[in-house]
């Protein structure tokens, strides 16, 4: 830069230009022996253009001017085009308007005009026109500034340099024309277009093209088919031009034969070989899902360039084949090509969704080695990608790394932390994407919505609901849709319903948030409604909106309404869908209509996994455990892969801890990281079998145990009869610092009942009224019942009787207490007292009441009891019912009467009913009864010892000598054996 300077100074001083006038300037460049100034001139040009140097060129700038040369129109547009070229619009213009103020020949302006163009500095362009255009114009200037007008959008200067054009008759140049086709197509105006268009009198292949594309940019694809054939009938010969644009909206209008028909035209006008049009061809057939005549078209193509290789990486990406996207991607580095920007954007979720880490890092360096990796898309890419691969680590770091963050860069960071569930650090990074002064757009929002929906923070959801009003987003669908959603999830489904109701244009989507909402809080009768008004509104329903519908059904009153959706679903043609199925199998068994669930089940051709899941529930759900595991067997058999959901279906209805233990296995071999809800019902399936040793592996193996672990593991030790184990995990607990609920405090009152210590008992009570727990009505009922169980009658009394609210179970456990202690009279008046106070017994109060009169033998009061039970408050008598009945009849002798009970039961008496009266009848020595009721229960019993004990006993009272030897021999024939005693004195 010094050198030139230096030089630059010299020259000066040896020329010493002087000022001239243009009249003599004019005559020396029109010599034909140019002079010494005029070669001095000249050479000053050519140094002018070779000058890169900012400051040379202020001072070369600086020497003209004052040589007066600045005022020659080469040296003058030498100079505006160096600054143009450099990026400085603004002294180009300066430079042009100061020294043509006095009146710029139309020629310089177009000069101008033209080379601001085609720098790209349209809005300079447009304001030197607004300057200068008082001067003249002519075809030359129109052009270029119409074009400017284009590329800035601003259509009223654009309809003023019509008028113009029109006023200066400069209306029938095919340029200028063009040019204000070309501007009014794609200002969305394509009828003033046409009109344009229409009034060329000789339109050349470039306004032809014009027309067709602005037809394609506007999206009418007929119109441009139309244009299309009249080009052919008028003898224009078509280029790439006037094909790429039709092709490209051929795959939007699924125009397969037209598609075809333009790949035929092209071909036959050479047009093929065009690199635009190979990309537009290999996207069309993508389109229309024909990857293999995408394939064949790049194939085919001799020379492949690097747009060429990204359509076809892109096609296969959207088709998610990601290994042959790869493949192109391998063939595009051994054909010598770098990639791009576009090129490693697109093959970079491959990594995520196909290959893994590996493949992401090797194509990872292959951008730092192109030197791609300071380019803020690919960074989003990456920092996207190793956050899709569970790399979070990687993606902060590489977000950390880059400087200059803008909105694509904080969005992937966002929606980094949503895919790794860190839910908070999505919401802060939101929160300082703002601090750094960067504006968080639409995508933004949504992804802090999305987190505010996952984390239930109410007030931070305000918060950013109260953002999107200030920053207008309001209008915007999907924030408004997101935020429906947000407050939905978080239980505000009122404001939901209000935002709603505010929205100016409610699309599917925002029925369809509204409706789910409403179903997923159990409200059908609002899902039902909104349903109905949406139909008011001929808003058309998709499949989305049935499940919605459907899957708010679930009582048996919303049979008949389900029905009817499932018609309206067959009318509409959306019940072949296999989600519709699903929703409807777990519809009708939730209704209690099992058949209808396994009807669907049977006519689905494409049952997946969910489909078992549904029915499988159902059955559970309906008490039809027994079809789950023949179920869960077509399922295997089927190749039908089972999930979390339907292990956690089978274990409750294990029939074996064998079975248990290896449907736990499937489990451990076949996922990567087991769910909290696996542990519970793990443990609830061997408690059922009383391995409490596997519940203590399956609890100590657990790294982060919540309150619902720890509940699942004490309520495990309390069915296994391990109240020791129950009160030291209790204290663990509270050493490191875990919260107990409500259940964990039932589990400890469990456990202290089995104790039956009743000063521990009054140590845990001091515990939980210290903690609050008291005033929850389930505490308060488990305590009566732990205290009538430790001998604290009284004590269960005052708890009872200071209580503010009672409920049919605190009532029930009371009456249950005098049962339990022999009280039958206590127990009858507090179930009267229970009566006079509003409060309807349910069937577990009535075994209770039945089982005080038993034991107290008041016969005539549990005989009306037990009339009352179904007469008066329509309650169905179950086996305990019975079993109570036949009990007290049978300790007060009455057995013909207990055993016309036994005849008429609607079912099979229990095992443990026929043991009872048995007994009774050895009691009372009635042996014709007691060898009826004996023979019952030795057919219905395999295995057992005790009912043919009993029944011998029963024949040697009766001096049946015969009968019991031929009893005892059928015993000993089935290899059954008497128990024998066990004393449990001088035990320790």
């Amino acid at each position: 830069m010094a050198t030139h300077c230096v030089k630059l100074s010299k020259f000066f001083k040896i020329t010493g230009i002087r000022h001239q006038s243009k009249q003599n300037r004019g005559k020396s460049f029109a010599s034909s022996a140019p002079t010494s100034e005029a070669r001095q001139l000249e050479a000053l040009t050519v140094l002018l253009h070779g000058t890169c140097s900012q400051k040379c060129r202020r001072a070369l700038h600086a020497r003209l001017a004052v040589a007066g040369a600045i005022r020659d129109t080469s040296i003058v547009m030498g100079l505006v085009e160096r600054y143009l070229s450099l990026g400085k619009p603004a002294p180009a213009a300066s430079l042009f308007a100061g020294v043509y103020r006095g009146r710029p020949t139309v020629y310089s302006l177009n000069l101008a005009v033209r080379c601001f163009s085609d720098h790209g500095f349209h809005r300079e362009l447009l304001d030197l026109y607004r300057e200068l255009c008082a001067f003249g114009s002519d075809n030359f200037t129109f052009s270029p500034v119409i074009k400017a007008c284009t590329a800035v959008s601003c259509l009223r200067l654009g309809r003023e340099l019509h008028c113009r054009v029109l006023r200066t008759g400069h209306g029938g140049n095919v340029g200028v024309q063009t040019a204000l086709l070309d501007m009014y197509a794609k200002a969305g105006q394509i009828d003033v277009s046409r009109r344009v268009f229409d009034g060329i009198v000789q339109r050349d292949l470039i306004s032809w093209n014009a027309m067709v594309s602005g037809y394609s940019l506007n999206g009418c694809f007929l119109e441009a088919i139309e244009e299309l054939k009249e080009m052919q009938q008028g003898g224009m010969r078509l280029n790439a031009s006037t094909l790429v644009g039709i092709i490209g909206m051929c795959g939007g209008f699924e125009a397969k034969d037209v598609g075809s028909s333009l790949h035929a035209v092209a071909m036959k006008y050479g047009a093929i070989a065009d690199e635009s049009l190979t990309s537009a061809f290999i996207s069309m057939y993508s389109a229309f899902d024909d990857l293999s005549s995408s394939r064949l078209v790049f194939d085919l193509q001799p020379v492949k360039d690097l747009v060429s290789f990204n359509s076809m990486i892109a096609a296969y990406m959207q088709h998610c084949n990601w290994k042959e996207a790869f493949e192109v991607f391998r063939l595009m580095q051994c054909a010598g090509l770098g990639p791009n920007l576009v090129t490693v954007v697109s093959v970079l979720p491959s990594c995520n969704d196909f290959f893994g880490i590996n493949q992401g890092e090797s194509v990872h360096g292959m951008i730092i080695k192109f030197g791609l990796a300071e380019q803020v898309s690919v960074a989003s890419a990456l920092v996207s990608m190793y956050s899709k691969l569970g790399k979070l680590d990687s993606a902060v770091l590489l977000f950390c790394y880059f400087t200059e963050k803008n909105n694509l860069m904080w969005n992937s960071m966002i929606s980094g932390y949503l895919v790794n569930n860190q839910w908070s650090m999505a919401l802060d990074s939101f929160c300082k994407m703002q601090i750094e002064g960067v504006t968080p757009d639409a995508t933004a929002i949504i992804n802090a919505i999305s987190g505010c929906r996952h984390t239930k923070d109410l007030h931070m959801a305000k918060s950013i609901h109260a953002y999107a009003v200030r920053s207008r987003f309001e209008s915007n669908q999907s924030v408004m849709n997101a935020l429906l959603a947000m407050y939905a999830d978080c239980g505000d489904i009122s404001t939901s319903y209000t935002l709603f109701q505010k929205m100016e244009v409610q699309m599917l989507i925002s029925w369809n948030t509204m409706i789910s909402g409403f179903a997923e809080i159990g409200d059908s009768e609002a899902s039902l409604m909104l349903f109905c008004q949406m139909c008011h509104d001929e808003v058309q329903f998709d499949l989305v909106t049935l499940i919605s519908v459907i899957s708010s059904l679930s009582g048996s009153e919303d049979a008949t309404v389900g029905e009817s959706v499932h018609s309206l679903a067959i009318k509409s043609g959306c019940n072949s869908d296999v989600s519709l199925t699903n929703a409807l199998i777990s519809m009708y068994t939730n209704c209690g209509i099992v058949e209808a669930g396994q009807q669907l089940f049977d006519s689905c051709c494409f049952a997946n996994t969910i489909t078992y899941n549904a029915l499988m529930s159902g059955y559970r759900k309906n008490n039809v455990s027994e079809k789950i595991l023949p179920l869960f067997y077509q399922m295997v058999k089927n190749d039908v892969k089972p999930n979390l959901v339907t292990l956690l279906n089978l274990l409750p209805v294990c029939q074996s801890q064998l079975q248990g233990k290896s449907i736990h296995s499937y489990a451990v071999r076949n996922f990567t990281r087991l769910e909290t809800p696996l542990f519970t019902s793990a443990m609830g399936m061997y408690s059922r079998f009383n391995n409490i040793e596997y519940c203590s592996k399956i609890f100590s193996l657990v790294g982060e145990r919540n309150i619902i672990l720890w509940n699942t593991f004490l309520s495990a030790c309390v069915q296994c009869k391990q109240a020791d184990m129950v009160v030291d995990y209790f204290k663990h607990m509270l050493f490191i610092n875990v919260k107990p609920d409500a259940v964990t405090i039932l589990a400890l009152i469990s456990a202290c009942s089995q104790l039956g210590d009743a000063d521990f008992a009054a140590c845990v009570t001091a515990v939980i009224l210290q903690r609050g727990f008291s005033a929850k009505i389930l505490v308060l009922n488990a305590l009566i019942d732990m205290h009538s169980r430790c001998g604290s009658i009284s004590f269960a009394r005052e708890l009872f009787d200071s209580s503010a609210e009672k409920d049919s179970v605190t009532w029930g456990a009371m009456i249950n207490a005098y049962s339990m202690h022999g009280n039958g009279e206590a127990a009858l008046d507090l179930f009267s007292t229970m009566i006079d106070s509003g409060v309807d017994p349910d069937d577990i109060t009535f075994v209770s009441v039945l089982s005080a009169c038993s034991h107290s033998g008041l016969v005539e009061q549990g005989r009306t009891l037990f009339k009352s039970l179904q007469a008066d408050y329509g309650i169905t008598p179950r086996m305990e019912h019975y079993a109570c009945m036949v009990d007290l009849l049978g300790r007060t002798g009455h057995l013909d009467e207990a055993y016309d009970i036994v005849r008429s039961m609607p079912s099979r008496p229990s095992d443990n009913l026929l043991e009872s009266l048995l007994g009774a009848c050895r009691f009372h020595g009635n042996s014709k009864i007691g060898e009826s009721v004996g023979k019952l229960l030795i057919e219905s019993e395999h295995g057992k010892s005790r009912s043919y004990v009993m029944l011998s006993n029963i024949y040697a009272s009766a001096g049946k000598w015969s009968d019991c030897e031929e009893l005892r021999s059928d015993m000993e024939a089935k290899g059954l054996r008497k128990d024998v005693g066990v004393s449990l004195i001088g035990m320790t």
